[in-house]
């Protein structure tokens, strides 16, 4: 089972640091960064007080996309309310889905820019929101915490039976696959005039949530994939 933790956009090297030292904490050693201001940093490897192989091992890409092409599982960590609801879950309930979902490929767990969180084109990436519980009166918490929570509930949820694993024909579509769907979706009903090529956000974006709900698997995205081909086809055929 492969859990991936993704920082995008870090602005505070000695975050990264004390981010890695909550994962080995827990047993968890795959990080990966996006655009990070800065990194590697001295102040980070500080912070991580001997967690530095899970440093070492961070691999740092441009885009969130990128981080997560392999990854059957997605969620992001938000506090703020969206325009557009997405499924949401607590630390305990998200980690054991990731622990089951876990059992199809990787899982990961995306955590924003300390002050702004992950914008809603992040999100579309992700399959739920993991919003933790903390006091409205306070509720900002460190980056390194809030891994830290999740971590902990990931690591409970591993001792625990959480039942079988999703089965199915076919493994999870990952989300690479589901990312070339979404294009040649968007590209199709573009063509056919359904939505506004100038502007698809709003409508895509409520069609990723629905796909997401579906969590189609490989099998299926060919299919859908094979329909939209058709569909280009049939209509520069001119049939």
């Amino acid at each position: 089972m492969s859990i991936r933790i993704v920082l995008v956009g870090t602005t505070h090297p000695g975050n990264i640091g004390a981010v890695a030292r909550a994962m080995k904490n827990m047993g968890l050693g795959d990080l990966s960064l996006v655009n990070p201001r800065f990194f590697p940093h001295e102040e980070a490897t500080a912070r991580a007080s001997g967690a530095t192989d899970v440093l070492d091992n961070a691999t740092v890409v441009d885009t969130l996309a990128d981080a997560l092409a392999d990854c059957v599982y997605v969620v992001g960590a938000s506090a703020r309310s969206r325009t557009i609801s997405w499924p949401s879950m607590g630390p305990r309930d998200c980690a054991e889905r990731m622990i089951r979902e876990g059992e199809n490929g990787t899982v990961a767990a995306v955590f924003g820019p300390e002050k702004t969180g992950l914008h809603n084109d992040d999100l579309d990436l992700c399959h739920t929101l993991l919003t933790i519980p903390t006091d409205p009166a306070f509720s900002s918490l460190n980056l390194a915490m809030a891994v830290q929570v999740l971590t902990y509930e990931l690591r409970v949820a591993s001792f625990v039976d959480t039942g079988p694993a999703f089965e199915s024909e076919a493994p999870p579509a990952t989300a690479e696959e589901m990312e070339h769907f979404y294009e040649h979706l968007e590209r199709v009903l573009a063509d056919i005039s359904f939505l506004d090529p100038q502007n698809p956000r709003h409508l895509m974006r409520r069609l990723r949530r629905l796909f997401i709900r579906a969590r189609p698997d490989k099998n299926e995205i060919n299919i859908l994939r094979g329909i939209l081909t058709a569909v280009d086809q049939t209509r520069h055929s001119g049939k």
